[in-house]
């Protein structure tokens, strides 16, 4: 018998891979971890599979785990699973920004496959309090942060195990309920990360936490297309990926949610409830209650696989944009799952040895503990939520009571408001007539009336919820996000209106207020308009030029004097490059899109101040912004930039990372944008060189940490608060060991909202109000601003508005400065205390970067 040496040697290598045995090189110790050990293939040897349904491995040629999959590998076998049994369809919930589309398997016996139209018909009458007997349905969602893989690669094999099972567990379960899977909630991210990962994974697995496999490039597949953190965006919905996934949570209506993750390496695994006394005071008790008695399955779940686990721990119930809380405000139970993470296929760590599939098969496991618990409790989730929703229906009334807000004037943000409410499911009422309340006018085209009667009623008082005083002080994210201050609202609670005069229609819009003559000379843009900005870009690109009021004036229209504030926009018909017929006809189609009122005004000569061709009217030049991407730089905050430049201005935007700026050439951009981060990597050449491009006539705008790298290399004059001087605000003498967490707690500012005194003559402010509402989230601050007229702003007397902040804090911010412009040379430096784009749903304050983009250096001279 002849032995072919090659061949064998071929089959080991084989055998090494199935069987995911590694030689740890760095650490000298071996490690097996064959597939038949895991809880995956334990319960599939034991249970009647249906084998003519596709397996993962028999799907992907290999088993799973062993590569890090794409998205496009999990879709196809989500279709191929769909086309094999009649236990199984697809749903979709859109596509993210890069055109991936975002499936979920629907899984359920086959006459609740046929009957799924009519048990979805009655899922949409759940928030007005249905109680017809339908199926649970239970929603198990991986992977929203897109460098957390295990979920996913779980949620493959819980899809195949749920389709070809034929115990008897699993047959009553698909009698009685709905599971939706869904793998991936982050397919951009999901793909960033599993191609870096394969991209380092060796033929020899390695362990050492510092290798290049384990350590993501910038920036990490956490974020989506934006480098958005994606778990942060129930609430706020500025992402595709978010709006197809809420859209999707209210059309099923889930009963259930699991919210699959993975946490640090050197982690066990967590589960909810989380720490008890970081519960948002709007989540009902039972709610609580449940999320308990769901643990105890996970629990007994974990203890007969060995995996040491914790609860009540580390994470909290407190902000409600994410996966495992905005269920429960919305009548159902979210539950977060937290996995210790290879971020790779090993990982050594202080435990030993942690590998790729046995992250995988402990989210599995939870997975089948989360199906169990949900139908052992089924009653009393099905209870829960149809208590959650009692009482809540509208009845109609003649003078209904409600919250009514206006957004000052700007038409577009009401639309952008209209649409998040929409989305949330709540009810809203546009006015028919003009509303006068506490000095305010509440007008048709920018005012919302909110019923307090209504089944959302819950959700809205979270999304406008403003609180200072909390029973705990740690929070694992933003401890306020009130809408009225993010979208900058003149706002009035308990109003009772008539219902005679309340229209579900938003009234017709009509750009120009007096008709456009052949004898008009300009037209005349408020800048408070938030499409005014947007509308900068597209006359630049239509070579139509544009100026810019460097002071309020007022001026004869056809309907008689009018006043307009400083930085309204001024387009002169007369143009060299353009006939006065087609600049009509193209700004025509360009302010339709935005809901631009425009004055068409026939004479220069104003009433006051100065005339249209006055030197104060100052062109806005073309320009050419870069961002500043990299290590040292954060992600989300440059993604949030990068956003509001691309989604919401329209403005081309180039990025380079930070170790190749001392190659390239500053002198193609105008502007320079720099978000928070250390900076650290940056030299003094980089400062050198920055330098230069200010003088030259450049403007920098920086914030939070990238302050004190300015400071330090001599291009801010203005003193940012050093991290230690805010360090020794806090008292801690006789303090013992266990006050340490407090301690921590009370010196962080987890995201709270703030107050800001605006100084509204300085071009940065142009089309704002004072005082001005911005979240918080780092102690900084001017503590001296020497140089005159370069104070834009600074915090209020009264700092804080919403949220929790030490009185450490509010005391040393109190009328410090806060937004500061220097002149340098011939160009400037914008420096802001704050990210004045947070999460791209600060609408009310992101317009200062455009204020710094089109008005600066320009309104400084």
């Amino acid at each position: 018998m002849s032995i072919n040496l090659k061949q064998l040697a071929n089959q080991c290598i084989s055998h090494v891979f199935r069987s995911f045995f590694v030689v740890t090189l760095l650490f000298g110790v071996s490690a097996v971890q064959a597939n038949s050990d895991t809880r995956i293939n334990q319960l599939l040897a034991n249970s009647a599979i249906d084998q003519t349904i596709t397996t993962p491995e028999q799907h992907l040629g290999y088993p799973l785990g062993e590569w890090h999959l794409r998205h496009d590998q999990i879709n196809q076998y989500l279709r191929k699973l769909d086309a094999q049994s009649e236990r199984t369809s697809l749903d979709s919930a859109g596509f993210s920004a890069e055109r991936r589309e975002q499936l979920s398997l629907v899984i359920t016996s086959k006459s609740n496959q046929q009957n799924l139209a009519q048990i979805l018909t009655q899922r949409a009458k759940v928030k007005q309090g249905d109680e017809s007997q339908a199926p649970l349905v239970i929603w198990l969602a991986y992977s929203i942060h897109g460098d957390e893989p295990s979920g996913a690669h779980a949620a493959m094999a819980i899809s195949h195990y749920l389709t070809a099972s034929n115990d008897a567990w699993v047959k009553q379960l698909l009698e009685q309920a709905i599971v939706l899977i869904t793998p991936v909630q982050n397919p951009d991210g999901f793909d960033r990360f599993s191609t870096w990962a394969n991209n380092h994974r060796g033929q020899t697995l390695v362990s050492d936490p510092q290798h290049r496999e384990h350590k993501q490039n910038w920036p990490s597949g956490r974020g989506n297309h934006y480098w958005a953190d994606m778990n942060r965006d129930w609430l706020f919905l500025r992402h595709d990926s978010s709006q197809g996934r809420v859209a999707f949570f209210h059309k099923w209506q889930p009963h259930l949610v699991g919210d699959f993750h993975e946490m640090g390496h050197n982690r066990s695994y967590f589960f909810q409830p989380g720490v008890p006394t970081r519960v948002h005071p709007l989540t009902q008790d039972k709610n609580q209650q449940l999320t308990n008695e769901l643990a105890n399955f996970h629990r007994k779940a974990l203890d007969e696989v060995k995996q040491v686990y914790f609860s009540k721990q580390r994470f909290d119930d407190f902000f409600y944009g994410k996966g495992s809380t905005y269920p429960d405000i919305n009548g159902a139970i979210g539950v977060l799952f937290e996995q210790a993470s290879a971020r790779g296929q090993q990982q050594h760590t202080d435990s030993g040895l942690l590998t790729f599939s046995h992250a995988i098969d402990n989210q599995f496991t939870t997975s089948i503990s989360s199906l169990k618990g949900a139908m052992a409790l089924k009653t009393k989730l099905v209870d829960y939520q149809r208590d959650f929703y009692q009482g809540k229906q509208t009845k109609t009334a003649s003078k209904p009571k409600g919250r009514l807000v206006s957004t000052k004037g700007d038409s577009l943000r009401l639309i952008e408001l209209a649409s998040l409410l929409e989305q949330h499911q709540i009810q809203f009422h546009y006015l028919k007539q003009t509303q006068q309340h506490a000095q305010h006018q509440y007008l048709p085209q920018d005012s919302l009336f909110i019923p307090v009667k209504q089944p959302q009623s819950d959700l809205v008082k979270a999304l406008f919820d403003k609180r200072t005083e909390f029973e705990d002080a740690t929070f694992y994210d933003v401890s306020s996000w009130d809408m009225s201050a993010a979208f900058d609202l003149a706002s009035v609670t308990n109003v009772a209106i008539s219902q005679k005069q309340l229209t579900d229609t938003l009234a017709p819009w009509s750009s120009a207020t007096e008709p456009w003559r052949e004898s008009t000379v300009a037209l005349l843009i408020d800048w408070q308009q938030t499409g005014a900005a947007m509308l900068v870009s597209q006359l630049h690109k239509a070579k139509i030029k544009v100026k810019f009021a460097s002071q309020p004036f007022a001026i004869n229209t056809a309907a008689g004097e009018r006043s307009f504030g400083a930085g309204t926009l001024q387009i002169p018909v007369k143009q060299p490059e353009l006939t006065s017929q087609v600049l009509l006809e193209t700004v025509a189609k360009l302010v339709d899109k935005q809901r631009l009122e425009v004055v068409a005004v026939t004479t220069a000569m104003a009433n006051t101040n100065m005339d249209l061709g006055s030197d104060d009217f100052k062109y806005i030049a073309e320009v050419k912004p870069l961002l500043i991407t990299g290590r040292s730089v954060s992600s989300t905050e440059s993604g949030e930039i990068w956003y509001y430049m691309d989604k919401t201005l329209g403005q081309p935007l180039s990025m380079i990372n930070a170790d190749r700026l001392l190659e390239s050439d500053l002198s193609r951009y105008s502007h320079i944008y720099i978000a928070d981060g250390s900076l650290n990597h940056f030299g003094d050449q980089a400062a050198s060189k920055l330098e230069r491009f200010v003088k030259d006539g450049g403007v920098i705008v920086a914030q939070k940490r990238a302050l004190r790298w300015l400071d330090a290399h001599n291009l801010l004059d203005a003193k940012p608060q050093s991290t230690g001087f805010y360090r020794k605000l806090f008292d801690t003498e006789g303090l013992n060991f266990n006050q340490r967490s407090e301690l921590r707690a009370k010196q962080s500012i987890g995201g709270a909202i703030v107050s800001l005194d605006l100084d509204l003559s300085h071009p940065i402010n142009f089309g704002l109000s004072s005082p001005l509402s911005v979240l918080k989230n780092r102690p900084m601050a001017f503590s001296t601003v020497t140089t005159p007229f370069t104070l834009a702003a600074s915090y209020s007397d009264n700092v804080l508005k919403s949220g929790y902040m030490a009185k450490e804090y509010q005391g040393a911010f109190s009328n410090q400065g806060a937004i500061v412009v220097e002149r340098k040379g011939k160009g400037a430096v914008v420096a802001l205390s704050d990210n004045l784009v947070f999460r791209n749903i600060w609408l009310g304050s992101e317009k200062i970067y455009a204020n710094a983009l089109y008005f600066m250096p320009g309104g400084l001279r």
